[in-house]
């Protein structure tokens, strides 16, 4: 359903989602996916929580397809993959197909620091947009909570006699909160004499990358949420062995603070589709993309759930698939593959206020990054459509030149105007990706087996996906893979963090390089998620803000009506 009251294409995105009519969330809800009101935990009157009683009730119901939305690699020109994978849910509706959307949820730090929200754009977003963009529902408070509640219980572990012989010099869990803050990245604590604890060095990294975060992610009900918190393992004994959440008692407690918000959250779309947007890990630090729990309730309910998975193809669909998918049993049925011309044009050396002009040169040579993510996705057994976002300046030319370019390498590409038009600008890439959900015939294939050696995963990652020539690892990484090994966990997937901007780890190289080393400078074990994180390049687990962040812009005008958020 469309709305005709709203603002003209370019206005800003909080103007145009403040003058969308919502719907109440609980007929919507029953009428939209046969959800009873009293399954759900209402947050007023357009936002609800769906209840975990529901949700274990509603499992083995009728399974939907699962279409996974990903991108070329991220440019300042912009891509728009929240925006499509809100636009291509409202085009499967206006095509007949009852879909709906699965994202993740904006976290702070973004939202006043330099990308900005995640709830879509223009006429392809969902609502309410500044609940969603500012607190939501209270989940990353929660998620904060329960981590800085273990923090201080390892803390107070060693205070009270350190029963379990933990080693100060070897604690592991850093702190966390949701803010971009530079200065925390490194502190001490504990300072101040004996009644403030122990001194040690310490750290704050963003509530995103924070283990409890992907261990929300995954889990697929509250038991399997408490077991994964309890093998968090947050230190070292005197001994080197290992201390876990569980060996110290936190993980009942944790578990109480994260009970609603393992619960997923129910808004809607501009045109009144069941959207689902819950978790929020980044993909170029964590996993990158929106909980087990929210994606298999969506495909209990809908014909047919998008989600996304954060960032380019390489980080975040690479992660959707290796891990997520591998832990899950899920494995999508489609895979739509987001560029802009604009992005291209960047890619292939274009400044970006130079982007409004004609360059079909540009766009081709930009486009060897997206023949790159095409590719990468054929070593998965998915071959993706392509959604060409559109903007006002791209010409029939440089469209026709993606169009062939994609062709050429067997993938269909539709121009998608979900922006300007709402769903039916996204119709054309509807059906052609319900086309290719008709044909079927996707099945899992990893990028690496299992028992593969830790490090050799990382290459695996590096070279087929990066285009790499190979790895290094710091003699620091290197002690640690094989350590996690001899503990156990050699057999778990790898979760490269490295920047987003390039296939490589200098986020200045663009297109699709190849030849370069990818640099892994640390490991984390992060065994109650079931992953290993390795840290690559220059990557910050904590951002900071930039020189001149959102917050400056963001403020409440005489009537109280927040503006600035973009």
């Amino acid at each position: 359903m469309t709305q005709d009251n709203l603002p003209a294409p370019g206005a800003p995105d909080i103007e145009i989602a403040r003058a969308a009519t919502m719907d109440p969330i609980l007929p919507l809800a029953e009428k939209r996916l046969g959800v009873p009101p009293e399954a759900l935990v209402p947050y007023g009157h357009h936002k609800a929580k769906v209840s975990l009683d529901y949700i274990n009730k509603a499992k083995g119901n009728k399974k939907g397809k699962l279409v996974l939305v990903t991108a070329v690699t991220p440019t300042p020109a912009g891509e728009g993959k929240t925006t499509t994978s809100v636009g291509l849910t409202d085009g499967f509706n206006q095509i007949g197909v009852n879909a709906m959307v699965c994202l993740r949820e904006p976290s702070l730090g973004p939202c006043f620091g330099m990308k900005g929200g995640a709830a879509g754009g223009g006429r392809a977003q969902v609502i309410p947009m500044e609940d969603i963009n500012l607190h939501f529902n209270g989940d990353f408070h929660a998620i904060t909570s329960a981590h800085s509640l273990l923090a201080a219980m390892i803390d107070n572990h060693i205070y009270w006699g350190n029963e379990q012989d933990i080693d100060p010099r070897r604690v592991t869990f850093r702190r966390v909160v949701d803010m971009n803050d530079r200065s925390l990245r490194n502190i001490v604590i504990g300072l101040g004499g004996p009644a403030n604890g122990v001194p040690r060095e310490n750290g704050f990294d963003i509530t995103v990358a924070s283990e409890v975060m992907a261990i929300l992610c995954l889990a697929n009900d509250i038991e399997d949420l408490r077991e994964r918190l309890s093998k968090i393992i947050v230190a070292r004994r005197r001994d080197k062995t290992p201390v876990t959440a569980g060996d110290i008692g936190a993980d009942g407690a944790m578990a109480v603070l994260l009970k609603d918000a393992l619960q997923p959250n129910l808004v809607q779309t501009i045109e009144h589709n069941p959207a689902f947007i819950h978790g929020g890990p980044f993909a170029n630090i964590a996993h990158g993309c929106n909980s087990v729990m929210a994606t298999k309730t969506a495909m209990s309910l809908a014909d047919v759930v998008v989600t996304e998975a954060g960032f380019g193809a390489d980080l975040g669909a690479e992660k959707f698939l290796d891990i997520k998918c591998r832990q899950s049993g899920l494995w999508p049925d489609a895979v739509v593959l987001v560029c802009t011309v604009r992005a291209l044009k960047m890619q292939g050396g274009v400044a970006k206020a130079d982007l409004s002009q004609p360059n079909v040169a540009a766009v081709e040579k930009g486009s060897e990054n997206l023949k790159r993510h095409i590719s990468n996705l054929k070593k998965f057994g998915l071959t993706p459509t392509v959604a060409i976002n559109h903007f006002v300046a791209d010409t029939d030319e440089e469209v026709a030149a993606v169009k062939k370019i994609c062709a050429d390498l067997g993938a269909r590409a539709e121009i998608a105007k979900h922006w300007a038009e709402g769903g039916k600008g996204a119709a054309d890439l509807a059906t052609a990706v319900k086309e290719r959900l008709d044909e079927g015939g996707t099945s899992a294939k990893f990028l690496y087996a299992d028992d593969l050696p830790l490090a050799k995963k990382v290459e695996t990652v590096a070279k087929e996906i990066y285009g790499a020539a190979g790895i290094s690892l710091t003699s620091a990484a290197a002690a640690n893979f094989k350590e996690f090994e001899k503990l156990g966990y050699g057999d778990l997937p790898v979760c490269i963090a490295k920047t987003q901007y390039s296939f490589s780890t200098d986020p200045t190289n663009l297109g699709a390089p190849s030849g370069h080393t990818v640099e892994v400078r640390e490991a984390r074990l992060s065994a109650g998620a079931g992953f290993v994180v390795a840290v690559c390049g220059d990557i910050m687990t904590m951002p900071g803000l930039p020189k001149k962040p959102a917050a400056l812009e963001i403020g409440l005008d005489k009537n109280g009506q927040i503006v600035g958020l973009a």
